[in-house]
């Protein structure tokens, strides 16, 4: 069997295309895989570094607000959007796919789309509760669309052949020891607090974050770890000296990092998870079981992490505060409600734990076999 992945962007494309392909490598050692991309985009580095063969492709995404910038872009968007027909049916004949999956991005629609028109089976996955401009185009061409949550199937193609798969995570996220992980931490009888912003860095949760600390200073049964991300690196320790945390980062309860490697042991550790709304963060707090307040970023394409927040709150599993409605007395009265009531803690977990789904790899493994074996 050979698959073509195509994906690019962000980690959020990237990484689900990265756990699929693992996995059907697993299942079946002799399948050839080929991942498509941007030669400019993450994709190109993370895809060579998982061991897989990565084929570039040259296209842009176009910027829907004004600016010289982004006109320059968009300009460049259109050269590449001529030329990236060709260079699609290049890389399907060359590879000859049995199956094409795409996973979102800018990047998969073209080749998905050109892999439709020349009658490969195709399939599309959806990480979010909004879907993208890509699956929205996708969903009237492939011949499956994979769903993370059903909620997203109302904004696509009626005509479209749907499957509920979820998300893929980590399976560390459902397999971690709580305990064992609290007792090498050092945890016992304290509440865990773990908080993050993206890989960047949100500077709104990081002025938060730093009120919220100095708000427990006092209190010595509350443990935190933070992530700064890179651009928080250097500007925390001073938010934290304005806010009165006078060791700064230099504290027993406080843990802060710019980035968290060992995040399933870190989630498995809090009892409380403080971040955005990404359709990776919250499938791993459902794959975890953890209670959470979900602060969505305003920044992306169609507000979808707002979309993706609500689909927990509607199940009574977060809470969710708009970045508009964030300040760091906000947060700080809701980390109290929240942990002053430790069964509505043990209750939001629980609820997303419900929503759990924790065979999306096999789900989307079964798709892409059952279009094999219909070709």
């Amino acid at each position: 069997m050979r698959v073509l992945f195509v994906c690019g962007g962000t980690g959020g494309h990237i990484n689900p295309a990265l756990a699929v392909a693992g996995y059907l490598k697993k299942q079946q050692p002799d399948a050839e895989i080929l991942f498509a991309g941007s030669p400019l985009g993450m994709e190109a580095g993370l895809v060579p570094k998982a061991g897989f063969a990565f084929a570039p492709i040259k296209v842009k995404g176009f910027q829907r607000q004004f600016s010289w910038h982004n006109l320059k872009n968009n300009i460049m968007a259109v050269a590449y959007l001529t030329t990236s027909g060709r260079r699609s049916r290049q890389i399907l004949r060359q590879f000859c796919p049995d199956v094409v999956m795409g996973t979102g991005g800018y990047v998969s629609g073209p080749l998905v789309r050109q892999a439709a028109k020349m009658g490969i089976p195709t399939l599309t996955h959806e990480q979010n509760a909004f879907p993208g401009v890509t699956t929205k185009l996708l969903s009237r061409y492939v011949d499956r669309v994979m769903l993370a949550v059903p909620e997203a199937k109302k904004y696509l193609n009626p005509g479209a052949h749907y499957v509920v798969t979820g998300n893929p995570v980590r399976e560390a996220f459902f397999t971690a020891d709580r305990a064992a992980v609290r007792e090498k931490m050092g945890l016992e009888g304290k509440i865990c607090v773990l908080s993050f912003g993206g890989s960047l860095g949100a500077r709104r949760i990081n002025e938060a974050i730093a009120q919220l600390i100095s708000h427990n200073k006092e209190k010595t049964n509350v443990f935190h770890i933070h992530a700064t991300g890179a651009y928080g690196k250097a500007l925390f320790p001073q938010l934290l000296q304005e806010k009165g945390v006078k060791n700064g980062t230099k504290n027993e309860n406080l843990d802060v990092r710019e980035y968290i490697y060992d995040m399933p042991e870190c989630f498995a550790a809090a009892d409380l998870i403080i971040g955005r709304s990404g359709a990776s963060t919250l499938s791993e707090l459902e794959a975890s079981g953890k209670a959470s307040i979900l602060i969505p970023s305003p920044n992306v394409a169609e507000n979808h992490q707002y979309h993706n927040a609500m689909t927990l709150v509607r199940k009574n599993a977060a809470v969710v505060i708009e970045e508009k409605d964030l300040t760091g007395q906000r947060l700080c009265e809701e980390f109290d409600r929240l942990c002053a009531d430790p069964a509505k803690l043990r209750q939001l977990g629980e609820n997303a734990a419900n929503l759990a789904i924790n065979d999306a790899n096999d789900r989307i493994y079964r798709q892409i076999l059952e279009l094999y074996q219909k070709k």
